[in-house]
Order: structure tokens, then sequence, then C-alpha cells
């Protein structure tokens, strides 16, 4: 299938009511940025087999997280948890959507597809939940450094928990031999890239005041208060 259909999509989206500002086309940066990276980045802590299919989800996680961005005003509800049932189809049916568009169902090895699809639907989860997480772990306050480090924990916390069921079974199988420092070192990287991916999309919120709001939407945010002015705090002291 043509693999430009993804960057339609996004033109399509593009041409929604509530996209149709200059600002609204910066969404083009951060899928730009993450496909350039694509293609110079290196994977060493990855077997040459599952480079493509790393690389694949990637590429899958990018348009979906373009898509909530572009579709924010949907999805943010004025509960938490109901905003991340939201945000979780529709992440995971639009990075589905591209993933399926990338594959080569004709020459392509089924044990291949699913991976892929697997590999995906669990970064998808592990995404929606760190994003919910660090937003209520932000306290409602807009600070975008405090999130940014909230972020990180939260994705290495779901990327654990995400991953253990795995390590376990293979403890198991194993007979208790299992590798604990690759599972370690494969779920750190696996947060690290999930995040590198996330990067480009946060650097334009905090940088776009477009979508800086769709991300206070999405998160539950808010922007910290103003100081007061200092005649009012030397009137209140008195």
């Amino acid at each position: 299938m043509p693999v430009f259909l993804p960057w339609v999509a996004i033109l399509l989206l593009l041409l929604a009511k509530s996209n149709r500002c200059a600002q609204a086309w910066w969404i083009w940066a951060p899928l730009v940025c993450v496909a350039t990276l694509e293609r110079i980045l290196v994977f060493p802590f990855l077997p040459s087999s599952l480079i493509e299919t790393f690389v694949d989800v990637i590429s899958a996680l990018a348009f979906g997280i373009a898509a909530v961005w572009l579709l924010a005003p949907h999805l943010a509800r004025r509960h938490r948890f109901v905003t991340f049932l939201c945000i979780l189809p529709t992440l995971a049916g639009a990075s589905a959507l591209v993933c399926v568009i990338g594959q080569d169902w004709l020459g392509g090895e089924a044990a291949t597809m699913v991976s892929v699809i697997s590999l995906l639907g669990i970064v998808v989860f592990v995404v929606s939940v760190a994003m919910t997480f660090a937003g209520w772990a932000c306290r409602g306050r807009y600070r975008p450094f405090r999130l940014s480090l909230w972020l990180i924990a939260a994705l290495l916390v779901a990327c654990l928990a995400a991953t253990s069921p795995f390590f376990v079974f293979a403890l198991i199988a194993s007979g208790g031999r299992a590798p604990w420092l690759e599972f370690l070192g494969g779920m750190l990287a696996m947060a690290g890239v999930i995040f590198g991916t996330l990067l480009p999309f946060l650097a334009l919120s905090f940088a776009n005041s477009f979508f800086r709001e769709r991300l206070k939407g999405l998160l539950h945010l808010k922007p910290m208060s103003p100081p007061p002015p200092f005649p009012a705090a030397l009137a209140s002291a008195a």
C-alpha cells in the first residue's frame, strides 16, 4: 500500500474545522523530525531482525500521537479517566491503521506482522497511561519541565509493568536463568525511545500556543498562578 497515505490522513485532519488555523500546520514539524530520526538512529540493543519492526512501531506511534493532538478538542473530557478512555482507542486506532498500511501483506511474514502489532499495542498502552499519570502527578499545573520529568518517570514505570509478564514467563521457562540485565536494559531503552518519539510533540506544544492548549486539555492542566504584584504583596503583608 502507498506509504504516503498516513501523511494524507494527517492532511485530512488538518482540514477539520477545529484545525483551520496556521498554527495547526506545525504538526508536520514533529512528524518530519521523527521520520528523519528513524533513518539515522541506530538501535544496538536490538537484534538486526527486530530493528525494522521497532522502526515500524515508532513511525506508527508518531502518526498516532499527531492524530491525538489534532483531535484533542474531541478527546478531552471533564473527568481524567474518561479522557484516558478517549485517548487510548484513538491512539491505538490511528497507530494501527498506519502500521497496517505500512506492512507488505503480499510478501511479508505473518510472524513479523504479529510482532509489530503486539509491540505497538504495548507501546500505545504505555504512552496513554504515562500521559494520564504525568498529568495527574502535575496536580493540574502546567509546568513544562516538571511535566517532562513526570512523563519520563511514568514511562519507566509503565514499561516495567507492561513488560514484566513477559519476563516472568521467560524466567519460569528458563528455570530462573532469565537475563536480568538484558531485560532492564531493554526496558530502559524502550522507555527512552518512546520518550524520544514524544519529545518533538512536547516541544511543539511548549512552543506553540495552539498545541499548548491542546496538551493542557488532554492532561487536565492549567497554567501556574502568576505571583501577586509587588505592591499588593506588601499590602497583604501589612
